[in-house]
């Protein structure tokens, strides 16, 4: 186990020495993360050794989530976003039910053994989004504050929304003699009672940290801490109410920025940091421990599949969403390329781990397994390029136009 130890801090010791020239190359830190876990695993150098279904990746990758939500939501900024509150909200209540309609008939037609509802599984699996795989289009200048905005709000909330439905589909799945209504009154709490709590934990602990702050009661290295046991209160919170976790965290987040503006960058800068070491773990654990079993069983079929959930599904129901919005076509394709499948889709995937209910449960766990892998290279390697040329792109728009 040490040796496992030593060689992850080496990994994460030998990034951060050469994190601007690495990132200067158009590589991000989750490409280059899984990339080193594939070389140190069983299938390369046979550093890592971890079992895929280890309880440590499932934590893992759970905390990673709730952390990274409530970290990116405190930085948006809820007064503009009230005012262009157009974007998201298609992309949310439009482009993914449309996203996880078109994957479901897909993997239908792609996996004929598969029951409609694991067709269903996948799609929901595979519908939230990861803003952290394409960080330079984030927090790039030359991309619209606006675009930013809709793109980091809809990969915050449909986490929690996905959340609730992959649920259902999963015992659907394995139980489709039971539906009940039971399953709609328990979507309908996990998508409230979530919300709620997070938003009252998160504007109520934000006010607190913020008046102890002013008042000289507290110093910026443990309201930073405070921040980080603010996120785990949300989620802790909004389960043991029956509620969604994750949409919690999300909320939360974007109470607590919206209530802490006088606590300054660095409580910020720190939860980013926090969030940013473990999903590189998470990505680690991905390559050395995820992608070989996913990658020896790939078929033409399991291939086809990955490419198309991160295009055709992704894109056409984000052009629909997109109808009557005003937008040209190069900020649509923008939207519908920059979708990443990431830690979310890890996370519901490993639902299917051990599920001996579910016929095959390990096969479209694989799959979404080669979809991450899929998004963490194609968005990896285009995501700078992407916000410079479409940034450019919306320069020149907008010099023509004056």
């Amino acid at each position: 186990m040490e040796h496992q130890i030593i060689a992850l801090l080496i990994g994460v010791l030998a990034f951060a020495a050469l994190s601007r020239w690495l990132t200067s190359r158009w590589l991000t830190a989750p490409l280059l993360f899984v990339a080193f876990g594939l070389a140190s695993g069983t299938a390369g150098l046979g550093w890592l050794d971890i079992d895929p279904e280890a309880e440590l990746i499932e934590g893992l990758a759970e905390a990673t989530l709730v952390l990274v939500l409530f970290a990116d939501a405190s930085r948006i900024d809820v007064r503009a976003l009230r005012t262009d509150l157009g974007i998201p909200l298609r992309l949310l209540a439009i482009g993914m039910p449309l996203t996880i309609a078109l994957g479901a008939l897909l993997a239908a037609a792609i996996f004929p053994a598969w029951s409609m509802w694991e067709a269903a599984v996948i799609a929901a699996i595979l519908a939230p989004t990861d803003a952290a795989l394409g960080q330079p289009v984030v927090n790039s200048g030359a991309v619209p504050a606006r675009i930013r905005r809709a793109l980091n709000v809809e990969s915050g909330l449909n986490d929690g929304i996905a959340l609730p439905v992959v649920l259902v589909f999963i015992a659907m799945a394995a139980l489709p003699a039971e539906p009940g209504q039971s399953w709609l009154v328990f979507w309908l709490v996990q998508v409230t009672a979530g919300p709620a709590l997070g938003a009252a934990i998160g504007a109520s602990g934000g006010l607190l940290l913020r008046l102890s702050h002013d008042a000289k009661l507290a110093n910026e290295s443990w309201s930073a801490i405070g921040a980080l046991t603010l996120a785990g209160l949300c989620y802790f919170g909004a389960e043991a109410a029956g509620g969604n976790g994750f949409m919690a965290a999300f909320i939360g987040g974007m109470a607590f920025g919206a209530t802490s503006a006088s606590l300054g960058h660095k409580v910020h800068d720190f939860m980013e940091t926090e969030g940013q070491m473990l999903m590189l773990a998470v990505f680690i654990l991905l390559g050395c421990a995820l992608a070989g079993p996913a990658l020896a069983s790939a078929t033409p079929a399991s291939v086809a599949y990955a490419a198309l959930s991160l295009t055709v599904i992704r894109i056409v129901p984000v052009a629909i969403a997109m109808t009557g919005a005003g937008l040209d076509r190069r900020t649509v394709a923008f939207l519908g390329w920059f979708g990443p499948r990431g830690l979310a889709s890890i996370l519901f995937g490993m639902l299917l781990v051990g599920r001996d209910s579910l016929p095959h449960g390990e096969a479209i766990f694989h799959v979404v397994v080669l979809t991450v892998l899929g998004s963490v290279l194609a968005h990896g390697l285009t995501s700078a390029w992407g916000a410079e040329t479409y940034g450019r792109s919306q320069l020149g728009a907008d010099n023509t136009a004056h």
